[in-house]
């Protein structure tokens, strides 16, 4: 398949949107990013990327980076993370305390904020140190060794991030919490922080179109727990919108307030997608559009 010739014909389609949508406000370094940038890239399972617009220009990863941690939690431990977050949509916001307190702070999935502190927390009890473990996993599968973190994006989250302490107190009333909440805070907003471009995540997310195998042919996950991982994204990968994303998409996804959206086509190809417009459920406006433009135009999904 021409992936390229794919890209700029999707970039065509979605350019009218482009600029639509607002950056997220809630996060003030985030809410000053130019809404009128998009990028796509494409990896396929061998490593070669295709990309148009501005696929390799960093962005803030947010929520993205919930996958890759949800990914090293469970190749460092086992399935007793499953007895402390779910595999359901949530159906509210992904910062919502409601289900939780009837739910005895059992958060519903990890990718929303309350499941992905509980990974965290796994994981900072697993390698000591949950956000640089991430960091190097991060260089080592995307091939970029200039990865870092943004101190600018994760102060402003600290400064701001009232209700992702008030979700992990409550969780630690219930004994979901294992470290001190404040030290998993730090990690958590250093962990969203991390700056790559549409290229480094198409790379960087290879394990999961190559069924659990890492760039270096390394098995990270067994190829049921890599299905997992992806079934997982794609019903709960977009917040409260997972289940328009698969309408329109119809594969494994997970978006970031920062605007962009990774996807899989197991077997064949990552994307990822960068538009810092974000809807009302807080997922890319053109972002959203240019995948479905892409399945559209291939034919590629998991249906």
């Amino acid at each position: 398949m021409d992936y390229q010739a794919v890209l700029e014909r999707v970039a065509a389609d979605v350019a009218p949107l482009i600029g639509s949508g607002s950056p997220a406000e809630y996060i003030p370094a985030l809410a000053a990013v130019d809404p009128r940038r998009f990028g796509m890239a494409i990896a396929d399972v061998d490593g070669k990327v295709y990309g148009v617009g501005d696929w390799r220009h960093p962005f803030s990863t947010q929520s993205i980076t919930k996958v890759f941690a949800l990914a090293l939690a469970m190749a460092h431990g086992d399935d007793s993370l499953w007895e402390r977050v779910g595999r359901e949509p949530s159906g509210n916001a992904f910062n919502s305390l409601v289900q939780l307190e009837y739910e005895n702070g059992i958060p519903r999935n990890p990718f929303i904020n309350a499941g992905a502190l509980v990974v965290t927390d796994i994981l900072q009890t697993l390698t000591g140190d949950a956000s640089s473990e991430l960091l190097e996993f991060l260089r080592q599968e995307s091939g970029n060794p200039d990865l870092a973190f943004d101190s600018a994006i994760a102060e402003s989250e600290s400064a701001y991030g009232d209700r992702n302490a008030a979700l992990a107190h409550f969780m630690a009333s219930y004994g979901n919490i294992a470290n001190p909440v404040q030290t998993l805070l730090d990690h958590y907003f250093w962990q969203c922080s991390i700056e790559m471009s549409c290229a480094d995540l198409t790379l960087a997310a290879r394990f999961l179109a190559r069924h659990g195998l890492r760039a270096d042919d390394s098995r990270l996950l067994t190829r049921s727990e890599a299905k997992q991982i992806n079934a997982v994204m794609l019903t709960c990968g977009t917040y409260d919108a997972a289940g328009e994303f698969a309408y329109r998409v119809g594969l494994p996804g997970k978006s970031g307030v920062g605007g962009g959206i990774v996807a899989v086509v197991p077997g064949r190809c990552t994307l990822c997608v960068w538009s810092p417009g974000l809807d009302a459920r807080g997922n890319s406006v053109a972002g959203l559009a240019a995948l479905d433009s892409f399945t559209t135009l291939t034919g590629l999904s998991v249906f």
